[in-house]
């Protein structure tokens, strides 16, 4: 053979070899870099103090592969002792490009495209499960059950103003519309509503059977649904007129003790097409499913690996995430995984949020409560 011609040949081979291995070298550390990225955002440890859920931090998953584990990302949060403390929330300004998570005693806000913490603020009173404004720039913020709510500009971290309500501050929920965002205290049988023009308190629903516990809306914010203390099923409230609709009870099933939240349902979520009620049974280990429309029919339920205390979905209907850890087809109401992370533990979190990254950027999110979104919900 001339010696050209192997010459030919050994450039031939280290192109192709060059270009094999450049599909395999990652193109960047950030999410969505490069192309659009779908992820599951979980914060830890999202069931209370507890480190065997999942460890200390921001956990993605990849959820067009399978919901494979991507990274951890380092956060603060922690109690005077220097041990991590409980996660109590998580809320996405796409606006700013942030992830927030508040703990006991502070609030967090982490750039989401160099995955840097941009300040954390100890708020005086605590923190709870916040909700974040349409348009990203403001958040309503309970306290950790105390008698009020603060409302923070998210891009500062400042408190603008404080909402007294009741007694237990729990809940919140922004309106998909902007205009009105929903509050649920422990102690007390109403939903409170706030305007947000104002930032006051303006109607309350109800009142339900007992203290508000988990809720969701529908897309139109016509109906809420709320789980109630000592109630293993679920409550529906006519957002416009604030009357109680109805009370519909988990048939077949014993209403025994819980491990945690002290409450027979804790969490409830509405699939994206409005059309079913899924419902956490903590003593069961079960999720229960209803029809969403009047009589509110008990169509059928799913054992869990462990007590489940909030449910949440993926915008496109597909998936249902218990905090249990599984990933449910909606439709087939199959588990097709398990949360894990790379070293292959379970990964269970009540406060988890849904991104669409693109070029590091966030382009569509989700929320924590498995909100309705019929009506043109983003």
């Amino acid at each position: 053979m001339k010696k050209q011609h192997i010459v030919s040949i050994l450039s031939l081979c280290t192109l192709l070899i060059l270009l094999a291995t450049a599909w395999i070298v990652p193109s960047s550390s950030n999410l969505g870099e490069g192309g659009i990225g779908h992820y599951l955002y979980v914060a830890t440890p999202g069931i209370r103090d507890y480190l065997g859920y999942g460890g200390h931090g921001l956990l993605v998953f990849d959820m067009d592969n399978d919901h494979k584990f991507v990274k951890r990302i380092p956060t603060k949060g922690y109690h005077e002792d220097g041990t991590p403390s409980n996660v109590k929330g998580i809320a996405v300004s796409r606006q700013l490009n942030s992830v927030y998570i508040s703990t006991w005693e502070t609030l967090q806000r982490i750039d989401l495209e160099t995955e840097e913490l941009v300040w954390e603020i100890p708020v005086e009173g605590g923190c709870d499960r916040m909700s974040i404004s349409p348009d990203g720039m403001t958040m309503y913020l309970p306290s950790l059950e105390k008698d009020f709510w603060n409302v923070v500009d998210c891009r500062t971290g400042n408190i603008i103003t404080k909402i007294i309500v009741h007694n237990r501050a729990h809940n919140t929920l922004y309106g998909p519309s902007g205009d009105k965002v929903y509050m649920g205290d422990i102690n007390s049988p109403f939903v409170h509503v706030a305007e947000t023009k104002t930032h006051t308190i303006t109607q309350k629903i109800g009142p339900f059977s007992a203290g508000i516990r988990p809720f969701t809306i529908n897309s139109d914010e016509s109906l809420v649904f709320v789980n109630v203390n000592e109630l293993l099923g679920f409550e529906v409230g006519n957002l416009k007129t604030g009357e109680k609709l109805a009370s519909i009870e988990v048939m077949g099933w014993d209403k025994g003790p819980v491990r945690r939240h002290g409450n027979p349902a804790h969490g409830i979520g509405l699939t994206p097409d409005e059309k079913e009620v899924w419902v956490c049974d903590g003593h069961n280990m079960r999720m229960h499913i209803f029809s969403a429309k009047a009589p509110y029919q008990q169509l059928t339920t799913i054992p869990l690996m462990d007590m489940p205390g909030w449910v949440t979905f993926s915008m496109d209907g597909k998936y249902a995430y218990p905090s249990s850890g599984e990933v449910i087809d909606i439709k087939t109401r199959e588990i097709l995984y398990l949360l894990k992370d790379k070293d292959y533990n379970t990964v269970s979190s009540e406060k988890m949020i849904e991104v669409y990254m693109k070029d590091g950027k966030a382009t569509k999110i989700g929320d924590q409560f498995g909100v309705g979104r019929l009506n043109g919900v983003k």
